[in-house]
C-alpha cells in the first residue's frame, strides 16, 4: 500500500502491523523462539540456525526459484519473526552473548551478509602483538656504541642489548596473513605471534610483503572529488505542521493545585507503588501521604536549615536531588517538597565512585547552578564514598555540598497555621533537567511551571489519560519520559504508577509485563530495550495477559531501529492479548520535551506508517524509497502526530535554518508552550536552540513564534505523521555526507553478532582529523574471542560498512568485555568513550586503522617545477635578486697570536716541544665515577709513554711507516699516549670503541668490521680487552683467528725511540676518523697532518684556549670533534683538559656537573646524550646538588657537540633546570660539524669581559620558519606561535678559516640569502676523502672536492650532506661587520621524500612524542612507499594500542601524511649513538630483520 505525496517524489510504504499481514501458528513461533535461544547461547551455529529457520518458515512463503528458502522471507515477516530469543527461567538474566536487539533487523542482517559475499578474499597483513614481555637487558647493555653499525655494503647492527643475533625477517608478519583469509578491502591488520618472534617457516620476502601493501594502496584516492551522482531534493517547500488544539481544563491551573486537590479529597487513592528486587511491592504511596510528606519537607527546608542564623535556602534556589533508581517514593516526595518550598529541584544520578563517567560534568552543572544542598535518602547517603572525616567525599569537579537526608526522622511537622504558597503556574523555573551533549558536556534545561503543566495537559490529551488509571513505568523517573509520565502527568490525573526499578529488570526482565498483568495496567511506558529483554524470559510464563493495555508507549521510538523490537515483541505477545494498535512510539528531547506521539486507535487517527528508504540517499539528506539494491535500506516506523498545541517544522541542520523541502531530511523544530525555556547560565547556546526562527527560501520568517530545536533528524510523511531517521548527537558528517551512529551500530551487529560482540556493546562516534569527521567504532569483544576471530570480525565490519553506508571506518577498536564506561542506567557512555579514545586511555586489545581508505582530502602531491637556468639567475653577488648565501669565519692570515705551536707542521713535533719546554705541565686529568682524579698526563709523561708505544710498534710488531693501527681502548690517557706513539712511529692510528663485555654479540662484530675496513695490521689495547677479544664468548660472535696481531700496552719496556718519523709532507695521512653517520653508514675519513694542525689552531682561536685555561670534556673520544678535543687540542694549545668519560655518568649522573663546579671550569663540552641524561636524571635533584655545593656560575660557555639541528627544547630545559645552580641561560650553545669537516661552527666565549676582540660574538639567534614551506625546500619566516611554525636556532659562529656557501642540491648552483639548500664548506681542516675498503673515488670527488656549476667555479668545496640556510642578521660581530647566522635544518640523507615533498624525521617525531605522555622516544623511516613510526612505550603494555590511533592522527593533522606502520617497542630499542643522535637506518634494518621484539605492530591500510 503505497502513497505519493503532492510533489510526486516521496513514496512511503504504509503497511498494517506485521502480525496483521501474516500470523504464524503458535507452535511455529514457539520453535522459532527456541531456535533463537539456541543461537544466543552458542548451542547452534549461525549457518545451522538459518537452515532450520528456513525449513520452519518454508511452508508459509511462496517459493522463489533458485533461492535458499532461508532468504525468501518477505521483509514484513522477517521483521515479525526476529529476536525471539528465550530463556528457560524467567529469573535468568539475559545471556551474556545476546546481541542488542534494538538494532536487530533480519532484512538488514541479510543485506550485510549479501554485501560481504560480494567481496573477494584479499591478502591483508595482520598486526603483530607480543604475548609476553621478554627479559630485559641491563642499562649498561643498552648503552649504544658509537660505531654500532656496519658499512653500507655489509648490513648494519642495532643498539646493544636489544638485538637477536639471528632472527628471520619481518616478512613472517605477512606470511601468516597472506595465507589466512582476511577479507578487508580497506582494513589494516592485526594478528599476533608469540613474543614477536618469527617462525622458521617464514619464506616470503620483504619485497613481496611490501607489494601486498602497495597493491592495497594503489587505488587510494588522495584528492576528494564531489559525487557527480549526488541526489538533490526536488519537492516543494514544506509547510509548518500544526498539532491539535490544546485543551486545558480550568480545574488544574498548576500541578501543585492538583497535588493539593488529590491529597485532600482523595487521600487514600494510590499514587505510586515501589517494588523491591524480587518484584514484591514494598510501599504504596497514597496521594494523602504524598501531600503531607511533601509539606513537611518543604517546611523543613525553608525553616529548619540555617547557616550563621541566616536561612540556608531562599525561594528560587537550586537543590540537587540525588536518589537511586530503586527509590521512587522518596524522589517523588523530595521533588514535590521542593516545588512547594518554591525551590528548583535538579535531579541527578547517584555518584557511585569518584570517577563515574560524566561525573565531573555533572559537578560543573551543579556549580554553575549555584547548588549548595543535596537531598538524598539515608540508605543512599550511607553508600556514597566517604572522606577520612566520615563526611561524603567531594567528587572531582563538584562544588562543596551540604547533604540532607529526607527520611521521616530528619523532617519536622509543619505548624497548623503554616501552608505552602500555591500559585498558578508562571514563567519562573519549576525544575532543571540535565542533558549531556554529543561532546560530553552537561547542560541544565530549565522548565517553567507553565511549561510543566502545559506539557502534562498535552500528554493527557494525546494519551487519553483518565483519572485513576494504572500505568507501569520502567523508565528512569528522574528525567525524560519517565519523569513526564511517572511523576508529573500522573499527579495531574491521579494516576497509579507502578515503578519498575532498573535493578529488578536486570534480575527479572519480564517483571514489567507481570505487573501489567497483575495490576491490569492500562498504559506502560518502556524503551525498546525493555521489550527485547522481556523476549528472552517469557517462555514459561503461560498465564500472562496483556489485554488490559490500551497504550504501550515506546519512549525511544525515535530510534529508527526500535521498529525491530516492536515487531518482535508483538509477534510473541499477540497470542497473550497484546493488540497491535496499542504500540505507540513517541519522539522526545530534553529541550522540546515530547515532540510527537502515536495516538491510541480509539482517537480515530490514521493507521501507523512504515517507510523503506535508501540509506545512500539519506546520507545526502534526501528521502527516496529504495527500488534498486534492497541492500542499503532503512526501515522506519512513524512516531505519530505532533503534540497538541504544537507547531512543527523541519529545517536544514547546518547554517541558516531554512525550511526543508518535502523530500528532504532536516532537524525537527517545535514551537509550543510545552518546551524547555533555556540552558541554565548559557545565554548564547539558549538563543541558538530555544529562540530559533525558521525562514523560508526567500529569507522571511515562517512565523512570529520562536521555535525550539529538538536535535531529532526527520521529516513529515503522509497523513502528517512524523518520521525520525536519527539524532543530531549521533550525526556524523563525513565527506559532506550524513551518517547516523545507530545505523553503523546496526551494521556492525549484523556481522556474526552472536559469535563475537559482548552483549552487543558497541559505541560509534566521529572524531575530527584533517578538516573532516572520521568514524570510529569501539566494541567490547567476548572474553573467549581469539585474535583470528577479532581480525576477521573487524575486517568484515569494515567491508559491510563500506558496502551498506558507502563510508570508510577510520578506526575500529576492540576492548575487553565490561571495560567501556557505562551510562547510569546501562548502555555505553559514548562521549566518555570518545574522550578516552582521544586521550589514549581506552586501552583496546585490538585496533584496526584505515586512514588510506578514509582520508580522501589530502593536499595534492607536489609536482616539482623545472629549475630556472643559471644565466637568468645570477648577477654579480646576487641570485634572483638576493645576496648570495655565503659566509666565512675570521681570516687566519690576518690573525695575530702568540702561538708558538704554529711553527710546527706536525702534532708529534708539538708534543715533543711541550715535553721539553713545560715537562711538568699537566695536560690531562681523567676523572672516575667518584669525581676524583684517576690519572694525570703531563707533557713529559705523555711523550715518554708515546715513545715506548712507538718502540714497541717498530721492534715487537715490526710495522712500517704508513701501516694502520687500531687503538681499542676505554676513554683515558692510554688512548691519547698510544695515538701519539703511532705518530712517532709513522703509523696511521684508527681509534675504535672497545666491545661491551656484557654485549659482545652486538658490539664485537662492529670492532671487527672497523679493523677490517681500515686495513689495520695491528691492534693496540689493554690486557683486559685483549683477553676479551680472544675469549670463548668472542668466538660465538666473530672468527677470533682472523684478528691481526694484538699487542697489549700495559707493561712496555722503558726505551727511547732511536729516531722520530718525519712525514714527507704535511698532506700525508695523519689518522683515520671512523664514525657512524645518522643514516647508519660506517666510513673512515682521512685526516692529513696539515688538516689536523689547522683544526687545532682554528678551535684554539675560536675558544681562546691557552696553557692557563681549563676545559671540561664529557664526550666520547673515538671520532669527530670529540676525538679532536680529547686527543689533539690540549697538546696543541697547552690548556688543561678535565676528561669525564660519558660511560661513568651511568654510575654517577652528576659527575660532569660536579667536575665543572669543583674545578671552576669556564668552558665545557658535552653531547646531547649527556645533556639528556642530566636533564632526566637530575631534573628533581637541583636542591640536593646545591646542598653538595655544586655551583655552575663559573661556566661561560657550555657547548653541545652535534651533527644535527640544534635541539632547542632540550637546551632550554637544561638551562631552566640548572638555573638555580647558577648556570646562565646564555651559557648553553651548540656546535656543528660533520664528516667532511668536524668543526664548522663553535659558539665562542659569550659571558664576562675576558673575551678578546674578534672572538666575542652576538648570542645565537632563533628564527621561526613555516614547516610547510620547508617541505617544498623553501624558507618562509613567520612569527613565533604561528600555525605550523618551527623554531630553529643558529648553530654557532663559523670558525676562523672556514667558508660556507648554500648550494642547490640538484643544479649545484649558489642560492640566495634565506634559501634552503645544502651547506658546502671550504676550510684548511676539511677531511681529504673517504677511506673505504673499496676506495670509491666517486664518493671522494663528490663529497670532498666539488665546485659550483656557476658563479665562483674555482673554489673547491666539500659537501656536508646537510640542508640549511644562511641569513644575514642586524647584529654585528666584534669586528663591526653584520653577522651571518647559519641554520641547520637536517641531514639530506635522512630526509623522507613523500608525496613529492621533503620531510625531516625530527619534525614528525616531535609531533608524535607530544601526542601521548607514555611515548618516551620516537623514530620514523620509510619502507617501500610506507611511513613507519616506531615509538618507545614508557608505561604499561596495555597502553600500547592506544598509541596507534594517536600517532596516526597527529601525523595526519600536522604533516598531511598517512602513517603506514606503527611499531610500539620497549624503552631503549631505538638505537642512539654516543652523540645522542638516532640511528634510524639501524632501526629500519632491525625492523626488517624482525629484531625489535615489538609489543605491537599495526599496519594501517
Amino acid at each position: 500500500m503505497a502513497e505519493r505525496n503532492s510533489s510526486g517524489l516521496l513514496m512511503m510504504m504504509l503497511e498494517p502491523s506485521p502480525a496483521i499481514a501474516m500470523t504464524l501458528p503458535a507452535e511455529v513461533r514457539e520453535k522459532l523462539a527456541e531456535l533463537e535461544l539456541e543461537l544466543s547461547e552458542g548451542d547452534i551455529t549461525q549457518k545451522g540456525y538459518e537452515k532450520k529457520r528456513g525449513k520452519l518458515l518454508a511452508p508459509f512463503i511462496p517459493q522463489i526459484q533458485g533461492v535458499d528458502p532461508c532468504l525468501q522471507v518477505d521483509h514484513r515477516i522477517q521483521a515479525s519473526s526476529q529476536a525471539v530469543a528465550l530463556s528457560s527461567k524467567h529469573s535468568r538474566a539475559r545471556a551474556a552473548n545476546s546481541r542488542d536487539e534494538r538494532f536487530r533487523s533480519d532484512l538488514h542482517t541479510e543485506a550485510v551478509q549479501a554485501a560481504l559475499a560480494k567481496y573477494k578474499e584479499r591478502k591483508v597483513p595482520m598486526p603483530s602483538k607480543r604475548r609476553s614481555v621478554l627479559v630485559q637487558s641491563s642499562v649498561e647493555a643498552c648503552t649504544p656504541p658509537d660505531t654500532s653499525s656496519a658499512s653500507e655494503d655489509e648490513g648494519s647492527l642495532r643498539r646493544q642489548g636489544r638485538v637477536a643475533s639471528s632472527s628471520p625477517s619481518v616478512e613472517h608478519w605477512f606470511n601468516r596473513v597472506i595465507q589466512c583469509s582476511s577479507t578487508s578491502s580497506s582494513a589494516s591488520s592485526t594478528s599476533s605471534h608469540p613474543g614477536g618472534r618469527s617462525h622458521p617457516s617464514a619464506n616470503a620476502t620483504s619485497a613481496s610483503a611490501a607489494t601486498v601493501l602497495a597493491d592495497l594502496m594503489a587505488h587510494t584516492q588522495l584528492a576528494q572529488l564531489p559525487d557527480p551522482n549526488q541526489p538533490k531534493a526536488e519537492g516543494v517547500q514544506m509547510s509548518p505542521l500544526r498539532g491539535d488544539a490544546l485543551v486545558v481544563g480550568s480545574s488544574a491551573p498548576s500541578l501543585l493545585v492538583s497535588l493539593q486537590r488529590w491529597g485532600t479529597t482523595q487521600p487514600k487513592s494510590p499514587c505510586l507503588t515501589a517494588l523491591d528486587n524480587a518484584g514484591k511491592p514494598v510501599y504504596t504511596l497514597t496521594y494523602g501521604k504524598l501531600w503531607t510528606r511533601s509539606q513537611k519537607l518543604a517546611y523543613t527546608l525553608l525553616n529548619k536549615l540555617s547557616s550563621r542564623n541566616e536561612p540556608l535556602l531562599r525561594p528560587g534556589d537550586r537543590v540537587a536531588l540525588v536518589f537511586p533508581n530503586n527509590d521512587p517514593v522518596m524522589f517523588l516526595v523530595a521533588f514535590y517538597g521542593c516545588l512547594l518550598a518554591e525551590l528548583v529541584p535538579v535531579p541527578i544520578e547517584v555518584p557511585l565512585t569518584r570517577k563515574d563517567a560524566g561525573s565531573q560534568q555533572i559537578g560543573f552543572l551543579l556549580g554553575s547552578c549555584g547548588v549548595t544542598l543535596a537531598l538524598t535518602t539515608d540508605a543512599c547517603q550511607k553508600g556514597l564514598p566517604k572522606a577520612q572525616t566520615g563526611e561524603v567525599a567531594c567528587f572531582k569537579g563538584w562544588p562543596r555540598l551540604l547533604w540532607f537526608v529526607t527520611d521521616g526522622k530528619h523532617v519536622v511537622k509543619s505548624p497548623k497555621d503554616w501552608t505552602p504558597p500555591i500559585r498558578d503556574a508562571g514563567s519562573d523555573t519549576a525544575y532543571i533537567e540535565y542533558k549531556t551533549s554529543k561532546e560530553g558536556s552537561t547542560m541544565g534545561v530549565t522548565v517553567s511551571h507553565a511549561a510543566m503543566v502545559a506539557h502534562c495537559h498535552a500528554l493527557t490529551q494525546a494519551c487519553g489519560y483518565v483519572e485513576g488509571e494504572t500505568i507501569t513505568n520502567v523508565l528512569d523517573f528522574k528525567r525524560d519520559a519517565g519523569l513526564w509520565h511517572g511523576v508529573l502527568t500522573s499527579v495531574l490525573n491521579r494516576l497509579h504508577v507502578i515503578s519498575i526499578p532498573y535493578s529488578l529488570m536486570k534480575v527479572n526482565p519480564l517483571s514489567w509485563i507481570q505487573k501489567v498483568h497483575t495490576y491490569k495496567a492500562r498504559v506502560a511506558v518502556v524503551k525498546s530495550r525493555d521489550m527485547h529483554w522481556s523476549l528472552l524470559s517469557q517462555k514459561d510464563q503461560r498465564d500472562i495477559s496483556l489485554s488490559s493495555l490500551r497504550m504501550l508507549i515506546v519512549a525511544d521510538g525515535a530510534n529508527p531501529w526500535s521498529i525491530s523490537s516492536c515487531d518482535a515483541f508483538l509477534n510473541v505477545f499477540q497470542a497473550r492479548g497484546l493488540r497491535p494498535e496499542v504500540i505507540c512510539p513517541c519522539a522526545s528531547s530534553s529541550e522540546a520535551m515530547t515532540v510527537a506521539l502515536r495516538r491510541p486507535p480509539e482517537m480515530g487517527v490514521p493507521p501507523p506508517g512504515k517507510a523503506v528508504l535508501s540509506m545512500s540517499r539519506l546520507s545526502f539528506g534526501v528521502i527516496r524509497v529504495d527500488t534498486e539494491e534492497k541492500l542499503s535500506v532503512l526501515t522506519l516506523q512513524d512516531v505519530g502526530q505532533a503534540m497538541p498545541g504544537a507547531l512543527v517544522c523541519v529545517v536544514r541542520p547546518e547554517g541558516i535554518p531554512y525550511l526543508c523541502r518535502t523530500d528532504e531530511v532536516g532537524e525537527i523544530c517545535v514551537s509550543s508552550c510545552c518546551t524547555g525555556g533555556s540552558y541554565y547560565g548559557l545565554p548564547g547556546m539558549t538563543k541558538n536552540v530555544f529562540e530559533m526562527v525558521p525562514v523560508t527560501a526567500s529569507g522571511s520568517p515562517v512565523s512570529d513564534r520562536l521555535f525550539t530545536r529538538t536535535s531529532l533528524l526527520g521529516f513529515v510523511g503522509p497523513d502528517n505523521l512524523l518520521f525520525v531517521v536519527g539524532k543530531m548527537d549521533g550525526l556524523m558528517v563525513v565527506g559532506g555526507r550524513r551518517h547516523n551512529a545507530d545505523d553503523v551500530v546496526a551494521t556492525a551487529l549484523a556481522v556474526e553478532p552472536m559469535k563475537f560482540v559482548y552483549r552487543g556493546r558497541i559505541a560509534v562516534f566521529s572524531v575530527s582529523v584533517l578538516h573532516d569527521e572520521r568514524i570510529v567504532v569501539v566494541a567490547e569483544q567476548r572474553p573467549d574471542a581469539s585474535e583470528e576471530d577479532s581480525f576477521q570480525w573487524m575486517s568484515r565490519v569494515l567491508q559491510a560498512t563500506d558496502s551498506i553506508h558507502q563510508v570508510g571506518v577510520y578506526c575500529l577498536a576492540l576492548v575487553p568485555a565490561n571495560t567501556l564506561p557505562k551510562a547510569p542506567l546501562g548502555g555505553i557512555h559514548v562521549s566518555e568513550t570518545k574522550q578516552r579514545f582521544l586521550e589514549g586511555a581506552l586501552h583496546p586489545c585490538n585496533v584496526l586503522m584505515c586512514p588510506h581508505t578514509c582520508v580522501t582530502n589530502l593536499p595534492k602531491p607536489r609536482q616539482k617545477q623545472p629549475e630556472v637556468g643559471p644565466a637568468s639567475m645570477i648577477v654579480g653577488n646576487l641570485v634572483a635578486g638576493k645576496r648570495i648565501a655565503q659566509a666565512c669565519g675570521r681570516d687566519l692570515a690576518q690573525l695575530e697570536d702568540n702561538d708558538q705551536a704554529r711553527k710546527f707542521l706536525y702534532m708529534q713535533d708539538v708534543l715533543q716541544w711541550r715535553a721539553q719546554a713545560t715537562p711538568e705541565h699537566p695536560l690531562f686529568l681523567l676523572l672516575n665515577a667518584k669525581c676524583t682524579v684517576a690519572s694525570t698526563g703531563t707533557c713529559l709523561q705523555l711523550h715518554k709513554r708515546a715513545e715506548r708505544v712507538a718502540v714497541s710498534l717498530m721492534e715487537r710488531a715490526r710495522l712500517n711507516p704508513g701501516d694502520h693501527v687500531a687503538l681499542v681502548y676505554p676513554p683515558g690517557i692510554d688512548l691519547i699516549a698510544t695515538f701519539y706513539g703511532c705518530l712517532y712511529a709513522g703509523c696511521v692510528p684508527v681509534t675504535v670503541r672497545p666491545p661491551h663485555p656484557q654485549n659482545l654479540a652486538t658490539t664485537l662484530p662492529t670492532v671487527k668490521m672497523i679493523v677490517e675496513v681500515s686495513k689495520s695490521v695491528c691492534i693496540l689495547t689493554t690486557q683486559a680487552i685483549m683477553k676479551l677479544l680472544k675469549s670463548k664468548e668472542a668466538t660465538a660472535a666473530v672468527d677470533v683467528k682472523t684478528w691481526p696481531m694484538v699487542l697489549d700496552t700495559d707493561d712496555l719496556p722503558r726505551k727511547k725511540i732511536p729516531q722520530m718519523y718525519k712525514p714527507p709532507s704535511p698532506e700525508t695521512l695523519a689518522y683515520l676518523d671512523f664514525s657512524v653517520s645518522t643514516t647508519g653508514i660506517l666510513a673512515g675519513v682521512k685526516m692529513s697532518h696539515a688538516a689536523t694542525t689547522a683544526l687545532c689552531r682554528s678551535v684554539k682561536l675560536q675558544c681562546e684556549l691557552y696553557p692557563s685555561r681549563q676545559i671540561a670534556i664529557c664526550l666520547d673520544p673515538y671520532c669527530g670533534l670529540g676525538f679532536a678535543l680529547w686527543c689533539l687540542c690540549s697538546v696543541y694549545s697547552g690548556h688543561q683538559s678535565i676528561l669525564v668519560p660519558p660511560l661513568e655518568l651511568e654510575g654517577n649522573v652528576s659527575l660532569w656537573l660536579s667536575a665543572v663546579s669543583q674545578f671552576k671550569v669556564r668552558v665545557t663540552f658535552c653531547s646531547y646524550s649527556v645533556m639528556e641524561m642530566c636533564t632526566k636524571g637530575l631534573g628533581s635533584q637541583a636542591e640536593a646538588l646545591r646542598m653538595r655545593n655544586v655551583n655552575l656560575s663559573c661556566v661561560r660557555t657550555c657547548m653541545v657537540v652535534a651533527e644535527e639541528r640544534p635541539r632547542i627544547t632540550l637546551t632550554q630545559t637544561f638551562s631552566k633546570i640548572f638555573k638555580d645552580l647558577g648556570l646562565s641561560p646564555r651559557a648553553v650553545s651548540t656546535t656543528f660539524g660533520c664528516r667532511v669537516n668536524v668543526a664548522i661552527c663553535l659558539q665562542p666565549n659569550r659571558l664576562g669581559n675576558v673575551a678578546e676582540k674578534g672572538t666575542a660574538g652576538p648570542d645565537p639567534t632563533t628564527v621561526y620558519v613555516d614547516m610547510r614551506a620547508l617541505r617544498h625546500d623553501r624558507v618562509r619566516l613567520v612569527e613565533r606561535g604561528s600555525p605550523h611554525s618551527l623554531p630553529l636556532m643558529e648553530s654557532g659562529k663559523i670558525l676562523p678559516g672556514v667558508k660556507v656557501i648554500i648550494a642547490n642540491t640538484e643544479t649545484k648552483g649558489p642560492l640566495g640569502d634565506s634559501h634552503l639548500g645544502e651547506v658546502w664548506v671550504s676550510s684548511p681542516h676539511n677531511g681529504t676523502g673517504y677511506y673505504t675498503v673499496y676506495g670509491e673515488e666517486a664518493l671522494h670527488a663528490d663529497h670532498f672536492c666539488t665546485r659550483l656549476s656557476f658563479g665562483d667555479t674555482q673554489t673547491v668545496w666539500a659537501r656536508t650532506g646537510y640542508l640549511g640556510f644562511l641569513r644575514r642578521t642586524e647584529l654585528t660581530d666584534a669586528s663591526g661587520e653584520r653577522h651571518d647566522a647559519l641554520y641547520i635544518v637536517g641531514a639530506l640523507d635522512e630526509t623522507l621524500e613523500l608525496r613529492g615533498m621533503r620531510y625531516h624525521p625530527i619534525d614528525i617525531e616531535t609531533s608524535v612524542i607530544r601526542s601521548h605522555k607514555s611515548i618516551a622516544e620516537c623514530a620514523v623511516f620509510t619502507w617501500t612507499n610506507l611511513l613507519v613510526v616506531v615509538v618507545e612505550l614508557e608505561g604499561s603494555e596495555q597502553e600500547a594500542l592506544d598509541l596507534v590511533a594517536l600517532v596516526t592522527n597527529v601525523v595526519l593533522e600536522e604533516h598531511y601524511l598517512i602513517v603506514g606502520v606503527v611499531v610500539v617497542v620497549d624503552p631503549g630499542v631505538i638505537p642512539i649513538n654516543s652523540r645522542g643522535e638516532k640511528q634510524r637506518m639501524h632501526l629500519r634494518d632491525g625492523f626488517l630483520a624482525d629484531q625489535l621484539d615489538p609489543i605491537y605492530v599495526a599496519y594501517n591500510m
